[in-house]
């Protein structure tokens, strides 16, 4: 067994069960092994938790090398973390309280700083580039994961459509026309916004 196998059943075990269904004993039965065994790959609660960050923010890392365009990285990063997120649902509480905190999390930040530092963006700047991205992520998966309207409940397409009145046309016009409302389509406009609000600020 190694820290990569546990780090892989409390994901599925957080998938199925929740946070709350994970405990030390929980995944030692997932893996067929006593609780006390895992403490040889993960020192505590705490340390699998910061694992379970790290499962999700470092499978998002693109592939960096010296003819990386920041842009391109931020965007593929971006968007892969966000796919991550939706696929494990449970981790965003932890996305949202836990900072990066495992080796693997913090050379993912060192590499991103690296790549936006050669481009011309002093370190401060770089720094807050990174945590603005990420706070729009976790924030737009966790609106994502947590407002399901179904098209005929209070909020939906379908309901706002069949407002009468007249009091809301270019809400009714949204809805009826779908435009504005898939979540994608949402996610990659403010993404772009983003990444040309960051160029527009990079110092000559």
């Amino acid at each position: 067994m190694s820290r990569q196998q546990v780090l892989d059943a409390a994901l599925g075990l957080v998938d199925r069960d929740g946070l709350k269904g994970l405990t030390m004993r929980s995944l030692g039965e997932e893996l067929g092994v006593e609780a006390m065994t895992l403490y040889h790959y993960v020192p505590n609660k705490d340390a699998l938790l910061d694992g379970l960050v790290e499962q999700v923010f470092t499978a998002a890392t693109p592939a960096l090398d010296g003819a990386a365009d920041w842009r391109t990285a931020l965007h593929t990063y971006a968007t892969a973390l966000r796919a991550g997120l939706l696929r494990h649902p449970a981790v965003l509480p932890l996305a949202i309280s836990r900072p990066a905190a495992t080796p693997a999390t913090l050379d993912e930040v060192e590499a991103l700083l690296g790549l936006l530092t050669e481009a011309g963006f002093p370190l401060g700047r770089a720094l807050n580039m990174l945590n603005s991205l990420a706070v729009f992520v976790i924030g737009h998966a966790t609106a994502e994961a947590r407002i399901v309207v179904g098209a005929d409940e209070a909020g939906g397409a379908d309901w706002i459509a069949a407002q009468a009145g007249g009091r809301y046309p270019l809400l009714v016009r949204a809805a009826t026309d779908g435009a504005g409302t898939d979540d994608a389509e949402r996610f990659a406009f403010a993404l772009d916004a983003l990444l040309l609000g960051f160029e527009a600020l990079r110092p000559e």
